[in-house]
């Protein structure tokens, strides 16, 4: 009996610790709501997050009601600092005790369980390969004429696929994800995607559709509470993460063995693409004998997973958003064309395709493209970081290991800075001179070594895209067709399906 009243007194001792720890505060940790026995403030954050139309939405609130631009939160055992505003973001994104990835259930769920890959890692394995693969990208035509010249034909490749609508009311976000990541697809695979893989490859977007509209920037409930896959696989999203994990993988294998065996047969080839430069890196290392090295075949399908999750969805979403509002604002519409068939416009981008090079001609198309990335912020939270060593960030103490998340869209539409940051206007981008002019508090891919690996892909696509449709189509909206300015909330906003008619322009 003695031992029974002893291990009841222990136990019960236990969770007396367990309850004061779960609700104890750091020490000069930043402001926010109280913490929830066990559970800190996860319920609390995802029902008000929900009421409110997102979690970046709650924050700003928060950030009101607690007078702070840094926020102090703890999602199940996780400290998590929220920064707001120009200074505090700035400072996250460009100091190195920042940039750290969390180390949690969901994010190794999402590399399909490793912490492998480039977005996702941290140290010396993110530093070496992410000079590794930007290098090897940079060599196959990343960011340059090479990359260019796969987006032209990508580009007319989708007029053409426009045309054939024969100005029949159509949704074009599938084709616009379908494009570019076909130029991607080219810089990491050396082709396009083959026509009998098109099933294939439009399944593959509509599970990463399905993911990022299920999930938030924190990894939703799975984050928190990894044992709930157990009770409710489907509701938490893990069965829809493991099917998308396994068909990316299949599909990622199945030209990955394809490369292999050509490589065997043609050596030479392993300076085309990049997945052939990364096979050659790991015979390279084994013929070296080097038994640590971190080139693998689970890495370079990882690595390839981040760029194909980079350059699938934001991108083809800001240009879907982008032809949205082209067809709500035809005064918008008609003054970029205007622009384009200008006598000393036309001469650079008629008789010559529109490559990013060329935007300097097209002030008012390059500002309308930054209002829309501004406008929308599609990411406007990003992250997550985790906290190197224990710091100092606006006077407040951060623990070793807290997770840091960065809230863009307060940036992008601080009323103090922009004046009128919830009218659509890209005139605010155009200077005293008519030219199009950079805004420090303008940052949609990320500041510093952090910075969006798939800006380079994102900026060039989304310019001679957009350019190319308007020179030859007006978008039109079809009676009674009303598009949505307010996004679905989710890792990355996206706008609510509508129909657009491409019409000929004559």
């Amino acid at each position: 009996m003695s031992a029974l009243i002893f291990l009841c007194a222990i136990l019960i001792g236990f969770l007396i610790y367990s309850l004061i720890t779960s609700l104890r505060r750091p020490k000069n940790f930043p402001p926010g709501p109280r913490f929830v026995p066990w559970l800190g403030n996860t319920l609390q954050f995802r029902k008000e997050a929900r009421a409110l139309g997102g979690q970046h939405i709650l924050f700003e609130r928060w950030a009101k009601d607690y007078k702070s631009n840094l926020l102090g939160l703890k999602l199940g055992r996780e400290y998590v600092v929220v920064a707001l505003g120009h200074e505090m973001v700035k400072e996250v994104q460009l100091q190195e005790v920042f940039e750290g990835r969390p180390d949690n259930f969901f994010l190794r769920l999402r590399t399909m369980g490793t912490r492998k890959g480039i977005t996702c890692t941290d140290g010396q394995l993110w530093y070496e390969h992410r000079h590794f693969a930007m290098k090897q990208m940079r060599h196959v035509g990343y960011g340059r004429s090479q990359m260019e010249q796969h987006i032209e034909v990508e580009a007319e490749e989708l007029l053409a696929q426009l045309e054939r609508t024969d100005e029949q009311p159509i949704e074009p976000v599938t084709w616009l994800a379908q494009s570019v990541l076909n130029v991607l697809w080219c810089l990491i695979a050396g082709k396009r995607i083959a026509s009998e893989e098109d099933s294939t490859l439009r399944r593959l977007l509509d599970l990463m559709n399905r993911r990022s509209k299920l999930f938030d920037i924190c990894g939703g409930l799975l984050a928190q509470f990894p044992w709930l896959r157990h009770l409710a696989p489907d509701r938490t999203g893990y069965n829809l993460i493991r099917q998308l994990n396994t068909e990316l993988y299949g599909f990622f294998m199945d030209t990955i063995d394809d490369h292999r065996r050509q490589l065997a047969k043609e050596p030479s080839s392993s300076d085309t693409d990049l997945i052939y430069a990364y096979l050659q890196e790991m015979q390279d290392r084994s013929a070296s004998g080097e038994s640590s090295s971190t080139f693998n075949e689970t890495q370079l399908v990882m690595t390839i997973l981040d760029f194909f999750i980079a350059g699938s969805q934001t991108t083809s979403n800001t240009i879907n958003l982008a032809l949205m509002v082209l067809a709500m604002r035809a005064d918008v519409q008609e003054k970029l064309y205007a622009e384009l068939t200008g006598s000393v416009v036309a001469a650079t981008t008629e008789d010559a395709f529109p490559h990013l090079s060329k935007r300097e001609s097209v002030d008012y198309m390059d500002a309308f493209i930054m209002e829309v990335q501004r406008f929308f912020h599609i990411t406007p939270i990003t992250g997550p970081r985790r906290a190197l060593w224990s710091t100092k960030l606006g006077g407040y103490d951060i623990p070793k290991n807290a997770t840091i998340l960065i809230g863009l869209r307060s940036v992008h539409l601080d009323k103090e800075h922009w004046g009128d940051p919830l009218e659509f206007r890209p005139e605010r981008f155009i200077d005293l001179a008519g030219k199009c002019s950079k805004d420090e508090y303008f940052m949609p891919f990320g500041m510093g070594r952090r910075r969006c690996l798939g800006d380079a892909l994102a900026r060039a696509c989304i310019f001679s895209f957009l350019v190319r449709i308007v020179q030859h189509f007006r978008i039109v909206l079809p009676a009674g067709e009303t598009p949505s300015m307010i996004l679905l909330p989710g890792i990355t906003l996206t706008p609510k399906p509508y129909k657009v008619q491409f019409v000929k322009r004559s």
